[in-house]
């Protein structure tokens, strides 16, 4: 079967943001201590206790230590009586750990400029990395990890030359077996050049359209991993890590047979005729697709490509339709990526679907009702690296297209992110910490975008650390009046200070008031808009109101604004919600 690669259009964009600068490291003298006393405390309510306590642990390890004042979080601020070693420090902590009324100790830590906006020409047009409404939180991301030691293989038309990515190109190979379709002389061979995939009116088949050469392997690499910080063109999401180009489509496409043994040596796998790899790719982004449900060949490519340890990524369409309709979008043990444009809603020609796993900033260079080819909004599309040739190679620029072919490299990049913060992870590890840490969409998507819009911190943050050692209690104790047989309301609280996820047992204490208890809903609402059930309705007008649920949280990102949402959904009912808490 004959693939062809996604339609591309072209655009451009605006906004800002920011990458990564050093912070002094080492074992820094600590000068004060924040400690996190539980809502019972006594010391969580009065000064003078907790000066007292404060006065005795220290006293136990040796030190001078007193109350300073109280945070907004409603945290002790200890001052250690000057500037004390790590070690020194890490003997008063402990005497505070060691107290069942402290639900927290931390030292208080400096923290440092981390970045500076980019100095690439192009980057405020690069609204898909930072805009808070659709961008994907790249810069934030930056300071853990840029994919440094990460190769990412992009299966795709080659790549042409482009001074913004040369310096993180690797060796590839051309597995177009065609010499007419890779207009190179030859089949294969070790030059992934990109020769241009245009094609005349009718040579692809019966009313096939002619067009031009879409160097769409080059922009497709741009966004992975063009170089950042070197006062030209784009950023790259993972401008640590190196592009494998690994050519498959030519003119009129590509054939499965050459798709499948990319997907083998890139991974690291042998193929008749090939030499190895001596840089198997931990990633492999595939902008490409056909329609038809997945095939065995297909399948067997991929399952194998994953049993080597390489994370594959892929487009999920761009005909408006559901992507179990199309491969290599409907196989399993892939990331399937929707589009979604710069307002976050699904890309109108994006596919969709059960299939799909997650969605990523694919832009919109038109409408849905302007006429196909036109450019009505460049600057929402995606923009990334190119070259001005119709046919034949040309000079090399910089233009934005539209596409799941633009939005697969941005999942791409990220999990080179991943695999930069933390090389042990297994590609369904990489693909669990992208999903579950997804955003909701800001707009909306018809038939299903996967977990929402990809956030690259939050899935950063979940694998680097130790998940929230401390925990720490958090409580709102502002009443919340409920309307009687009303809508939901909800009472938030900011979680701040943790790393990670949320443990699988996260504690909800909940305080509610009210005349018939079995008439509310409760939820639990995390930052990532996972909603937890707490209880239905019931006809029992007993149920405990004053009570702590415990609630699997692990996918969800422990900082944030969590909710407790409540209902009342029947008639002649008052109450409201006295207070409630979050212990990690």
């Amino acid at each position: 079967m004959a693939l062809t690669h996604p339609s591309v259009a072209r655009a451009a964009a605006t906004g800002r943001a920011l990458p990564p600068a050093a912070a002094p490291t080492g074992a820094a003298p600590v000068e004060n201590l924040i400690v996190g006393y539980k809502s019972g405390a006594t010391e969580a309510r009065s000064n003078t206790a907790a000066d007292a306590d404060a006065k005795a642990k220290g006293a136990k390890a040796g030190e001078k230590v007193g109350f300073e004042r109280r945070l907004g979080t409603g945290a002790a601020l200890v001052d250690l009586g000057g500037k004390l070693s790590a070690a020194d420090a890490a003997d008063v902590m402990a005497q505070f750990r060691a107290d069942p009324d402290v639900a927290y100790v931390e030292p208080d830590a400096r923290a440092y400029a981390m970045a500076v906006t980019p100095d690439d020409t192009e980057y405020a047009k690069q609204w898909d990395l930072f805009e808070a409404t659709a961008g994907m939180n790249v810069p934030a991301a930056w300071d853990k990890s840029t994919g440094t030691g990460v190769t990412v293989a992009v299966i795709d038309t080659g790549y042409v030359a482009h001074s913004d990515v040369a310096g993180n190109i690797v060796p590839g190979y051309d597995f177009i077996s065609s010499s007419t379709a890779a207009r190179d002389g030859n089949g294969r061979d070790n030059n992934p050049a990109d020769q241009g995939d245009w094609s005349a009116a009718g040579e692809c088949g019966t009313g096939s359209k002619a067009s031009d050469s879409s160097w769409h392997g080059t922009h497709v690499a741009g966004t992975i991993a063009a170089s950042t910080n070197n006062a030209k063109g784009v950023a790259g999401i993972a401008y640590g890590a190196k592009i494998q180009p690994v050519r498959v489509l030519g003119k009129c496409g590509g054939a499965t047979s050459d798709i499948v043994d990319a997907i083998t040596w890139a991974s690291g796998g042998t193929v008749s005729g090939v030499p190895a790899n001596p840089t198997p790719a931990k990633v492999i982004n595939m902008s490409l697709g056909g329609s038809g449900a997945c095939t065995t060949t297909y399948q067997n490519a991929i399952n194998a490509a994953v049993a080597r340890g390489t994370t594959v990524v892929v487009a999920a369409g761009n005909s408006n339709a559901d992507a179990s309709g199309f491969s290599p979008a409907s196989c399993s043990n892939i990331i399937t990526v929707a589009s979604t444009n710069r307002t976050g809603d699904r890309s109108f020609y994006s596919n969709y679907g059960a299939t799909v796993d997650v969605s990523a900033p694919g832009g919109e260079t038109r409408r849905a009702t302007d006429t196909p080819g036109t450019v009505t909004t460049p600057e929402n599309g995606i923009l990334s690296t190119l070259n001005s040739g119709t046919t034949t190679p040309g000079s090399e620029i910089y233009k934005p297209y539209q596409g799941t072919s633009m939005a697969a490299p941005h999942i791409a990049g990220l999990a080179a992110l991943l695999l930069g913060a933390k090389p042990t992870l297994t590609p369904a590890q990489v693909e669990s910490a992208i999903k579950n840490t997804a955003r909701p969409l800001a707009g909306t998507c018809t038939g299903g975008c996967g977990t929402g819009l990809a956030d690259a911190a939050a899935a950063v943050a979940s694998v680097t650390g130790t998940p929230n050692p401390g925990g720490g209690t958090f409580t709102n104790t502002t009443d919340l009046s409920i309307p009687d047989n009303g809508p939901a309301v909800s009472s938030a609280i900011s979680v701040t200070g943790l790393t990670g996820n949320a443990p699988a047992t996260l504690k909800v204490a909940v305080d509610i008031k009210h005349t018939y208890r079995g008439d509310l809903v409760i939820d639990l609402v995390g930052p990532n808009g996972t909603v937890k059930r707490l209880k239905s309705s019931s006809g029992d007008s007993t149920a405990n109101l004053n009570t702590t649920y415990t609630v699997d949280a692990s996918a969800i990102p422990a900082n944030g604004t969590w909710q407790l949402r409540v209902q009342d959904v029947a008639a002649a009912d008052t109450g409201y919600v006295d207070s409630w808490s979050l212990t990690f």
